[in-house]
């Protein structure tokens, strides 16, 4: 294990002259890594923590452990990759280490249990990107590729895994690096597309939030959900059309602070159109509704996050959490949302429900109350955790 400091020096060869450099700042993977794993993440930045983490017998017997194994792999990227896995008692050892660490930021079901997430995120996304278990789902994953290519992304991840980076959390173990190695190498930034997120087209909504007298109005927002176009090409589907014009009508009776879009760029796979940005577009250009009154929410790939994260955007615009929203959708979709089969696949995907269905006001109206649960951060879904 190379020395604990954040600049670390790396020997490195230029034109046969050896050379010092320092641990550079990689402002991607440094994005990512806080979006995906904030309690790593943290670690990274604190030597002394990754000392004590370290210095542990049981966590040294574990680290010392997972070294050889990579060692005894050699070149073999496959057996490599598979030793970057955290075994279920390593995972056990590195969770107990850092729900110990109380300078850590700690969601509201605690320390370890964002640790398991963490640690669970590092394990599917290496399965996923590097020894092709499928995704969840078909939008998401590395896509179809070549042996050659898939070699070359292994091989990449390998090295940049090795190779020293600014505020990294590689001198405890170097898995964490190769996770995100291997969604910069696959193109699967999607985490951080968008950010910050109550900037650009959210600055205007963002600002009036800060000074909005919330309890004015009777609901604080009404939530549209997505319907991803399946057809390539086509920025909005056209169910997508309907929920907008529906946003259209109910905000016109002024009861309604904003309407939350809330769609990502998932549908058809590597679409170059986010949907929420694209229903944002619509009802300005087409309804005329103020660009204050429109919150894009620019990650969410399926039903159950359209609900999470609206629920933590809200949150994060100060929305007092006693105050009601609405669900606007088609007829199908929201009684869909109201099923208990939609409730059941929220406690398989999330582990939670991200709020709770009050009562039905329309066949296109839901009456929902977000819940603070949603701002768990969950990397077993790297591309919106």
């Amino acid at each position: 294990m190379r020395a604990m400091a954040s600049a670390a020096a790396l020997a490195l060869t230029v034109l046969g002259t050896p050379v010092l450099a320092e641990d550079v700042s990689d402002g991607v993977t440094a994005a990512l890594s806080a979006r995906l794993f904030p309690m790593l993440d943290a670690v990274g930045h604190t030597p002394a923590a990754i000392e004590r983490i370290a210095g542990t017998p049981e966590m040294s017997n574990v680290l010392a452990a997972r070294r050889a194994r990579r060692a005894a792999c050699g070149a073999d990227l496959v057996c490599r990759a598979q030793a970057m896995l955290w075994a279920p008692q390593e995972a056990a050892v590195l969770r107990r280490a850092l729900g110990d660490e109380t300078r850590l930021p700690t969601p509201d079901d605690g320390a370890t249990a964002q640790a398991e997430r963490e640690i669970a995120g590092i394990n599917m996304i290496v399965r996923t990107y590097a020894l092709g278990a499928p995704p969840t789902t078909a939008i998401d994953g590395p896509g179809t590729l070549s042996p050659q290519d898939q070699q070359s992304r292994l091989q990449a991840a390998d090295w940049l895994s090795a190779t020293p980076r600014a505020g990294s959390v590689q001198p405890l173990d170097p898995s964490i690096d190769y996770a995100l190695a291997l969604l910069d190498v696959s193109d699967r930034t999607d985490a951080i597309g968008h950010e910050p997120l109550t900037g650009g087209t959210n600055a205007a909504p963002t600002a009036r939030a800060r000074s909005l007298d919330w309890r004015r109005y009777r609901y604080g927002a009404m939530i549209v959900t997505g319907v991803g176009p399946e057809i390539a090409g086509e920025p909005l589907s056209p169910f997508g059309k309907y929920h907008i014009r529906l946003a259209a009508q109910r905000f016109a009776r002024g009861d309604v602070a904003f309407i939350l879009l809330s769609g990502g760029r998932a549908h058809p796979r590597a679409t170059p159109f986010t949907e929420a940005d694209e229903m944002r577009k619509a009802l300005i250009e087409r309804y005329g509704i103020p660009a204050d009154a429109i919150i894009s929410e620019p990650y969410a790939r399926h039903t159950t996050t359209n609900l999470r994260n609206a629920a933590r955007m809200l949150a994060r615009l100060g929305m007092p959490a006693d105050i009601e929203t609405l669900i606007i959708c088609n007829p199908m979709q929201s009684a869909y949302i109201e099923s208990a089969t939609f409730a059941e696949r929220n406690m398989t995907e999330l582990g939670y429900q991200p709020g709770r269905i009050v009562r039905r006001v329309s066949p296109t109206e839901l009456v929902f109350r977000p819940s603070r649960a949603s701002d768990r951060v969950d990397p077993r879904d790297p591309l919106d955790p």
